[in-house]
């Protein structure tokens, strides 16, 4: 029975978690990049540095005793975020929406002291939620803001793209949608919703809830299918972009839509998930084969961003795809 199965997925295309590592991660990925991305204070200041947009690092606290000067940092804000600067899966960031009197306001509403911030800070500065449990920093940044779009069809938090990227072209998108029981995180293992995208489009395919086919957010109820997503041309390049900013070959790139600023870079990924298969209905293997014909039929070149977009959207483009009537 499983053999049957196994057999059936590798028709699709769908790749698993070894051929990963060997073919696509250990292959494309050198092991002296990855400080590039797994410290997102040093991807965020890469980035900043060759002009793809990301939130703004209002400050970072990397000892003790420095956190003595998160007032000053945050002074000028109501809002910001606290994050691990090499934490996963979403694990240790604290969202604050807004100030009432000397406290803070989470997302979530609750109420919340300065000492607690301070004491978040110092769990993350001892390296709980670090990769490998090494010392860390805590990063204050910009608090985004979500679209009316996104706010229809998520809980709380914001919504994030996944788009994996393979020697600079896009070869699988989805959206993340935070969920109730994702305490308003765009973690697929923490019960955030998995929505497949077109790749040439932006329009949103089916759901995917805990392996499950859904067609409504169970918080919202609103259709997570037929949507449009904004400036999806933008998001596409932002993505191309971060494979030239980091050399690294297999990469998970992270986005999201800003109210105001639109698509910003939140953070990059050497060892993207397999999930998004799932969302997608499609399978990574037979893309990144697609890619790697691509690659060899060029002489290896490296093609200008846009020739590397215009050749993903003309494979693995949904034939007759059209998006449904935005609703008011």
């Amino acid at each position: 029975m499983f053999w049957r199965t196994w057999k059936a997925l590798r028709a699709r295309g769908v790749m698993g978690i070894n051929q990963r590592n060997g073919e696509y991660v250990l292959r494309y990925n050198k092991r002296h990049l990855y400080p590039l991305v797994d410290d997102k204070i040093r991807t965020k200041r890469m980035a900043t540095e060759a002009g793809i947009r990301v939130p703004q690092m209002y400050g970072t606290i990397s000892t003790e005793q420095g956190i003595g000067t998160l007032t000053r940092v945050v002074d000028m804000h109501r809002d910001f975020v606290i994050k691990p600067a090499q934490g996963a899966g979403g694990d240790g960031i604290m969202v604050i929406a807004d100030r009432f009197e000397d406290y803070f306001r989470s997302a979530s509403g609750r109420i919340i002291t300065a000492e607690e911030l301070e004491h978040h800070i110092s769990g993350i500065i001892s390296g709980i939620y670090s990769l490998g449990g090494h010392r860390d920093q805590a990063l204050i940044e910009y608090r985004v803001r979500s679209t009316d779009l996104f706010d229809r069809i998520s809980f709380e938090g914001v919504p994030d793209i996944r788009i994996i990227v393979l020697q600079g072209y896009p070869v699988a998108a989805m959206l993340r949608l935070p969920t109730r029981q994702s305490q308003g995180k765009a973690n697929l293992h923490q019960g955030a919703i998995g929505v497949g995208l077109d790749l040439s489009t932006g329009v949103t395919l089916g759901g995917t809830w805990h392996n499950m086919k859904i067609e409504r957010h169970p918080d919202t109820a609103h259709p997570v299918a037929g949507l449009q997503l904004p400036d999806w041309e933008e998001c596409l390049a932002l993505a191309a972009r971060c494979y030239d900013l980091t050399g690294l070959g297999y990469l998970g790139v992270d986005l999201v839509m800003d109210r105001q600023h639109g698509p910003m870079m939140l953070e990059l990924n050497a060892r993207p998930g397999l999930n998004i298969q799932i969302a997608m209905d499609d399978g990574l293997e037979r893309r990144c084969r697609i890619i790697e014909k691509r690659i060899e039929q060029v002489g290896g070149e490296t093609l200008p961003a846009q020739e590397r977009i215009a050749f993903s959207k003309q494979q693995f483009a949904v034939a007759g795809l059209v998006p449904a009537p935005s609703a008011d």
